[in-house]
């Protein structure tokens, strides 16, 4: 995303894609070990037993509060079995329900295991001025909305719970993934390779929102805005678009350099440094990178989206209907707790 973004390339505008709020659709996730699934967001399982001794189950029911949209509302109930921990039961159903410009509601479930707690199934990508959602289990891609209250989006992440930031070339902003409604946090200059990195890496006790510029590794704090260099890439490597960073996993980095242009390669979410180059990629200027359940998915500049093999850099392009001439794609993000594998 560095190189696109001096090279003045205008990660969506998909107006041409039917507008409509986000899907909600909930997965199943394996709790660890004696700790039952995790029920949505807000729900949670009850306590297994360890190493498979206990059959006690958990029950849980949240309601999350609504979310203010611009206008109207829209609704979506998903119900998810969390699958327990080594000897326990399954947990939670929950629902939730928040407003947004565009009055819908859909329901939908799906499986995986993951390393954090059961989220709903969605990765998110954007256009400087619109933001767009994949649900990897059907592979569809929806427009949430354009932008509101943001200059020219350049990435976004999101945490373990689903918040979402976003940076554009000078600000740093929290955004609302259900209506794209931007709060400004702070001013400065920021990084367009972005994503949270989980609890115990870069902090020991939080996420910590990390980036790169060119092959500096900087962490950005999500209060004041401040940027802090904390490591380096290094290896004649620089970011060319995006980060992904997975609870219980691995992170990954698309970059160019030493004959790149892309490559996919493995980091050290702690340091910055090359772990391991994976493969080069047959797309260029991927400037958008996520991950779900054992699959990445990339976004380029030429508005293509992908899924990618992060165990060989292999590619398989997925379309995008009614997609318009002059789509382009600035950035891409996914939830550290996406699950794993299927």
């Amino acid at each position: 995303m560095l190189y696109r973004r001096y090279l003045g390339i205008s990660l969506v505008t998909l107006s041409a894609l039917v507008a409509c709020s986000a899907t909600t659709v909930t997965p199943t996730g394996a709790g660890s070990t004696g700790d039952g699934g995790s029920g949505g967001e807000s729900g949670s399982g009850g306590s297994g037993g360890s190493g498979g001794a206990s059959t006690a189950s958990g029950m849980a029911t949240s309601t999350a509060a609504a979310t203010t949209g611009a206008t109207g509302s829209t609704s979506a109930s998903s119900t998810t079995s969390g699958g327990g921990g080594a000897g326990g039961d399954p947990g939670t159903t929950s629902s939730a329900s928040s407003s947004s410009s565009a009055s819908s509601s859909s329901s939908s479930s799906s499986s995986g295991t993951g390393g954090g707690p059961t989220v709903n199934a969605e990765v998110y990508a954007h256009s400087p001025d619109v933001l767009y959602r994949l649900d990897p289990i059907t592979k569809k891609v929806t427009k949430v909305g354009n932008f509101g209250g943001c200059a020219e989006v350049i990435d976004i992440a999101l945490d373990k719970n689903g918040v979402m930031f976003g940076t554009g070339f000078t600000q740093l902003y929290k955004i609302n993934k259900s209506t794209a409604a931007c709060t400004l946090v702070a001013n400065g200059s920021y990084p367009n390779s972005l994503s949270f990195v989980p609890a115990g890496t870069v902090d020991p006790v939080n996420e910590a929102l990390v980036g790169y510029v060119g092959g500096a590794y900087v962490r950005i704090n999500t209060t004041t805005g401040a940027v802090t260099t904390i490591g380096n890439l290094g290896s004649g490597y620089a970011s060319s678009g995006d980060l992904v960073s997975l609870i219980g996993g691995s992170s990954y980095l698309t970059v160019t350099g030493n004959g790149c242009g892309d490559c996919l390669v493995e980091i050290n979410p702690k340091t910055g440094a090359l772990v391991a180059k994976i493969g080069a990629l047959n797309h260029s200027s991927v400037f958008g990178l996520a991950y779900w359940a054992g699959t990445a998915y990339g976004f380029d500049g030429s508005g293509k989206l992908f899924e990618i093999n992060v165990q060989t850099a292999a590619t398989i392009n997925i379309a995008i209907p009614n997609a318009p001439a002059n789509l382009v794609f600035y950035g891409a993000g996914s939830t550290t707790a996406a699950p794993l594998h299927e």
